[in-house]
């Protein structure tokens, strides 16, 4: 199914923004700690107010309970600052700076324990230990900040997603520069050495961006039974089953997609058997429904996120699912916008509904903030976190934002 004119477009009105970049961008050009926090690349306020009005129409129900401080947040930032601090206030939508989170560089992911006393992360460097891999890390999370526990290498290069298993015990990464992925064993936060890799070998026909294998993105079953590498230069999701006691993979098939597609990330639908998996090269969405027995997908649909008629430069992203299981979102970059769609809470299948402005240039990554009433988009190239109210009744993002400066944002992270 293909989505057409008759879906809304709305563009984004707000501040200037730099050209965009290639995936991997290192954010030259972005701005230090100080600027970070002294600087707020803001729309008015008296703009922001009339966009959050949905909002703030939702907090004074007499049912709403508006938290009564502030919450951490950890920005994965492509610099060698690495990993960037914040307090976000959900009553007024604000990001305040706290500092360097974390000294590590270019890091491109970050995730969090079942517990929320660890975070993991990628850091997308050429060298580690002596070794051409990237760096795989952990942290103890203490009073809001983080304190290194432990770091390995990752399978080889360009190690870009870190994802962790329900009972806290496997770690994936993925590695793009280098099409690998390797798992770790997890105890108390520590990290094993590498007890499995595997180098992906095939390509797709797209001769600029599948010259070789690109693993991206790592997942799991909503039994987490199974996990899922995203290999964007092969135009495959390989399936493996998990052992929690070992942290060893096995492999279980996969998923072939279109050929020159490119599938980037896999998410699970909260019905617990539909996943959406993004393809970056041709900013398409394949609806897939999971087998619980082997863990396969079968495709069910096919949506496009490109408006009709757009020929320029254009990469699918990101998705993000409200809890309800009634909002879809997805990112797109280039063409620079998040793609509003209701979601049948059983099936899984979309209906759209509207493109919106992202507030910059290449949403890298976007949540939703605990409240759900608020989207925040980290727009890498622009430097800035966008923050939208969103109304929790239709799902719909408002029309205009509020941007917060942070250096090359890669992925946003609620403690």
């Amino acid at each position: 199914m293909l989505f057409g004119s008759s879906v809304e477009d709305r563009p984004y009105v707000g501040p200037a923004c730099s050209p965009a970049a290639s995936r991997g961008s290192t954010g030259v050009g972005a701005p230090s700690s100080a600027t970070i926090a002294s600087v707020m690349a803001n729309l008015s306020r008296r703009t922001f107010l009339k966009a959050a009005s949905a909002a703030s129409l939702a907090a004074a129900s007499p049912s709403f309970a508006a938290p009564a401080r502030t919450q951490r947040v950890f920005i994965g930032s492509n610099t060698p600052e690495g990993v960037l601090a914040y307090d976000w206030d959900p009553v007024k939508a604000e990001l305040t700076p706290a500092g360097v989170a974390a000294k590590l560089a270019n890091v491109d992911w970050l995730t969090l324990s079942p517990g929320r006393e660890y975070v993991y992360a990628a850091s997308e460097i050429d060298t580690f230990n002596g070794k051409p891999t990237g760096e795989v890390a952990s942290f103890r999370i203490v009073k809001g900040e983080l304190v290194p526990l432990s770091a390995q290498n990752s399978a080889s290069v360009g190690t870009c997603h870190v994802a962790l298993d329900r009972t806290g015990r496997v770690l994936i990464s993925a590695d793009y520069g280098g099409g690998s992925a390797a798992s770790f064993l997890v105890t108390e936060g520590q990290l094993s050495p590498a007890v499995w890799t595997e180098h992906y070998t095939k390509r797709g026909p797209n001769k600029e961006r599948q010259e070789s294998a690109h693993a991206h993105f790592a997942s799991y079953s909503p039994d987490n039974r199974f996990a899922y590498v995203n290999d964007l230069g092969g135009d495959l999701i390989h399936i493996y089953s998990v052992n929690t006691a070992t942290a060893e993979l096995k492999p279980a098939g996969a998923y072939e997609a279109k050929p020159g597609s490119g599938p980037r990330t896999l998410h699970f639908h909260t019905n617990g058997h539909t996943a959406y998996s993004v393809n970056e090269l041709d900013s398409t969405v394949d609806v897939l429904e999971w087998n619980k027995k082997d863990g396969s997908l079968t495709r069910t649909s096919r949506i496009d996120l490109l408006r009709e008629g757009y020929t320029g430069p254009t990469t699918g992203c990101d998705t993000v699912i409200s809890k309800d299981g009634k909002s879809v979102y997805f990112s797109n970059r280039f063409d620079d916008f998040i793609y509003t769609c209701k979601a049948d809470p059983k099936t899984g299948q979309l209906t759209p509904i509207v493109r919106s402005g992202c507030g910059g240039k290449i949403p890298r990554n976007f949540v939703l903030d605990p409240t759900e009433r608020w989207m925040l988009v980290a727009n890498q190239d622009s430097n800035v976190i966008s923050v939208f109210a969103r109304d929790p009744q239709t799902g719909k993002l408002a029309e205009q934002g509020k941007n917060f400066a942070a250096a090359a944002p890669m992925r946003i992270l609620f403690l």
